[in-house]
């Protein structure tokens, strides 16, 4: 991926860091505790692109130490704190870290914002010997309880805000498949992320989505306003809760 995505991807997600640290779901125990297991040893783990944190703190239970790295310093200014986690301004292709330091590299639903290349050689260059890089993304979310509101959800997600997704955004919901991953790859169970969320909830989660972002850029007006709007008479009353479910799909792989 060019430098001029790299450089999108931490101008989206600055702007709306308050948002994306307050609504985006937490990734489920039992994957943290899957990845933290592959791992040989556990003094150091990176958590690349780490947003605002919700795999690094996890991931902080398992390891003397995580690096947890990301491109925005406002994104790393909304961070959920912790004793052994050490926040660090850094790109994914330059991390700054010690040659054969790390035990654990994680991606948490951003290996598609990188440049790969450069990514996977700071990647070998990082790793300890006995290393794992363990990547991860959710796919879509859909309305698990409710078909008509689900298939709302998807028609605006994918029809309505389709064109304003980048590129490389199908990666995700393909489990990141598609792309190449250099490393000697091992299996690794399906997992899916579950919350009951009420409609503002689900629609402060929307807010988080790059692909708003854009829309409200170019238009100047919230996309997500006339969603609410729409599936008001299917969602109910503000307060009912439905449950939303998101796919997540891993892979590790050692050096």
């Amino acid at each position: 991926m060019a430098s001029g995505a790299t450089r999108g991807f931490e101008q989206l997600f600055s702007r709306q860091a308050a948002g994306y640290a307050a609504s985006r779901p937490d990734y489920p125990s039992a994957l943290i505790e899957f990845v933290a297991g592959c791992a040989a040893r556990r003094r150091w783990a990176w958590d690349c692109a780490t947003g605002s944190g919700q795999a690094a703190l996890p991931l902080s239970a398992y390891f003397d130490r995580v690096i947890a790295s990301d491109a925005s310093p406002r994104q790393l200014g909304h961070a959920h704190r912790g004793p052994r986690i050490d926040y660090v301004a850094a790109a994914a292709e330059a991390s700054g870290i010690a040659d054969h330091a790390i035990d654990l590299v994680t991606v948490a639903q951003a290996l598609h914002w990188f440049d790969r290349d450069r990514f996977y050689a700071e990647v070998r260059r990082v790793l300890a010997p006995g290393g794992v890089i363990a990547v991860w993304s959710y796919g879509d979310p859909r309305v698990a309880d409710d078909t008509a509101l689900d298939a709302a959800l998807m028609q605006f997600n994918t029809g309505f805000l389709g064109a304003y997704w980048p590129p490389d955004r199908g990666l995700v919901g393909e489990g990141y498949r598609a792309l190449p991953f250099p490393f000697a790859e091992r299996s690794s169970p399906a997992f899916s992320i579950e919350r009951e969320w009420t409609r503002p909830e689900l629609a402060a989660y929307m807010r988080s989505w790059s692909s708003r972002a854009r829309y409200l850029e170019r238009h100047g007006t919230d996309p997500v306003d006339g969603f609410e709007r729409d599936v008001q008479p299917l969602w109910g009353a503000p307060a009912s809760r439905h449950r939303i479910v998101w796919p997540v799909t891993v892979r590790v792989g050692g050096v």
